[in-house]
């Protein structure tokens, strides 16, 4: 029986050989934001913290538009190099840091991958359309949690949190098991819903 290649499950095709600087938000993680808030097609996004771009692309591969917002300059030349190399055309990447405040207006959806998010949720809830839906990506539970009610505080009429957890199987000929290592946390998920 041929064995077959093993591939970092945690990466789509769509990512692959992309330059990788800070921590990325993981697969697992962007299908609970996409499945989640339902965007697609028709939806227009604001990002924070878009580190080296690659929830960046995947929600680009699906969105009508993505504009990232990266107060790292270095972080944001990373993540516009992954872009080009994706070949998206509908993503706008901006040095910029989103508490200095939101120009675009009427969004489907805010997300936000950056420490202190909570500070960003006002300005977050003014730049959301009428069902606008924000989801902040938290890597510590003391964040969750300041972001969570900071949520409830600002407006937001549904707010709830997820966390994601995998696990990968062996499989062989003579029995199959969850390998011993699996890829537990990586962030708290918030959603708030206007």
């Amino acid at each position: 029986m041929a064995k077959s290649k093993r591939m970092d499950l945690r990466f789509p095709p769509l990512l692959a050989g992309m330059k990788r600087g800070p921590a990325v938000m993981i697969p697992k993680d962007i299908g609970m934001v996409i499945s989640y808030t339902g965007i697609g097609k028709k939806s227009r996004v604001l990002e924070a913290g878009a580190g080296s771009g690659f929830s960046t692309i995947v929600l680009a591969n699906i969105c009508k538009d993505v504009i990232s917002y990266e107060r790292k300059g270095e972080f944001a030349k990373i993540a516009e190099g992954n872009v080009k190399k994706a070949g998206l055309k509908n993503v706008k990447i901006k040095q910029k840091d989103i508490l200095d405040g939101i120009r675009e207006k009427n969004l489907d959806l805010v997300l936000l991958d950056m420490p202190g998010a909570d500070k960003a949720v006002p300005p977050a809830y003014k730049a959301l359309g009428k069902k606008g839906q924000l989801v902040g990506f938290l890597p510590n539970s003391e964040q969750a949690k300041e972001f969570y009610f900071k949520c409830g505080e600002s407006g937001f009429r549904t707010v709830f949190m997820l966390e994601n957890m995998v696990r990968e199987y062996e499989v062989r000929p003579y029995g199959m098991r969850p390998k011993n290592i699996g890829l537990t946390h990586t962030a708290y998920l918030v959603f708030a819903r206007k």
